[in-house]
């Protein structure tokens, strides 16, 4: 059996980078991935500036890259009433095909052993079962995202609520071609869900929308219909959806995300990232968060060893202290906007009240770790 100090499920966000932070700090670390490097991801791509000078310390020179700095948001009502706003601390852009490649090379380069095309089974008293073999590891953190085959047989809590109103959302993403400007993120509501679009690396464009499993199910399972029966009511989205250039032929799309509270260890394992809780994408900051999980967790188990107690104890301090509230506002976000005559109501309302946007910016955002 192959035994390490420290087994890590899932190379996502959260995944890699606690990987890379430990082993710099002198453990043992494999880390488990069932895709092949690199691959693209659902996902916003739009990374929170709080991240960037950690990412900088792990060894990824994002000034290098040349990425767009976003300053702006724009957000608009399913009738097309929009508000714009300066971000308080603004992000960039970058693919997940892009960034998980660069931290997955880094983890290689710091001495993670990482296993690539590979599933965990089963994990039982810190003993992975795993399509190439057996692992024993002194400690586990579930790092997988958004839901897993290891969510149902944990039978987390979150599984058994898909009837729930935060529960079966999808998510669908394009690459695009677009005539906007490099430094703003635009948010487009529209019944039951919403849109984002911003600049990534070499000039694309990420356009990525949320929306609920009974949106896509009206419309016979079929996406392209749904996007024209309903995303096109909004009139940024119709001239975008017409007008864009996709780069690729099909969308990339996921199922079953749920915005229910997730447990952070359970089975005696250790979760971060979407594994540990997951923020709403409207408030565009859900990359940012997995990352600063899992530094809360590396920091937490660098200053407590082994001491599997002591770490879950004082990670679920920090994590509840750190995420807990901006999780609630989003959620709170969440149930205001995709209705189109109270999302139309909210942006008017809004829109010569700039303070109040603020501060529902800040309240969904942290600071620089």
């Amino acid at each position: 059996m192959n035994t390490h100090q420290i087994a890590i499920i899932g190379g996502g966000l959260a995944g890699l980078t606690s990987s890379i932070e430990l082993a710099l700090n002198g453990f043992d670390v494999v880390l488990f991935e069932k895709e092949q490097y690199p691959y693209h991801k659902v996902c916003g791509e739009y990374v929170s500036l709080e991240s960037f000078d950690y990412l900088n310390r792990l060894g990824i020179n994002l000034t290098q890259l040349n990425l767009p700095i976003i300053k702006r948001l724009k957000v608009s009502a399913p009738n097309g009433n929009s508000l714009a706003h300066d971000l308080p601390l603004g992000g960039f852009g970058i693919s997940r095909f892009t960034l998980d490649n660069l931290l997955y090379q880094r983890a290689l380069d710091v001495g993670v052993n990482v296993i690539t095309g590979c599933k965990v089974l089963q994990v039982e008293n810190h003993s992975l079962t795993t399509t190439h073999g057996l692992f024993n590891a002194q400690l586990v953190l579930g790092t997988w995202g958004k839901r897993s085959n290891l969510d149902v047989k944990l039978n987390r809590s979150f599984i058994s609520s898909t009837k729930r109103s935060l529960s079966n959302y999808i998510g669908v993403k394009y690459h695009v071609v677009a005539d906007l400007p490099d430094d703003i993120i635009e948010l487009h509501n529209f019944k039951d869900g919403y849109c984002g679009i911003s600049r990534i690396e070499d000039g694309k464009y990420c356009m990525c929308y949320l929306t609920t499993g009974d949106n896509l199910k009206e419309h016979h399972g079929d996406i392209r219909l749904m996007e024209k029966m309903v995303l096109y009511k909004n009139p940024y989205l119709s001239h975008y959806f017409q007008n864009f250039k996709p780069l690729y032929d099909e969308p990339l799309a996921i199922s079953q995300i749920s915005f229910e509270g997730k447990s952070i260890a359970q089975n005696g394992i250790i979760m971060a990232g979407d594994t540990a809780g997951l923020i709403t994408p409207l408030c565009g900051n859900g990359m940012s968060m997995a990352m600063h999980a899992a530094h809360l967790l590396s920091q937490t188990i660098i200053k407590n060893g082994m001491d599997e107690t002591k770490i879950i104890t004082d990670y679920g301090k920090k994590w509840k202290a750190t995420f807990e509230s901006r999780l609630k506002t989003g959620k709170f976000i969440q149930s205001v906007f995709g209705h189109p005559t109270i999302t139309n109501v909210v942006i008017s309302m809004l829109k010569p009240f700039p303070f109040l946007v603020n501060r529902l910016i800040k309240q969904t955002h942290g600071k620089p770790f």
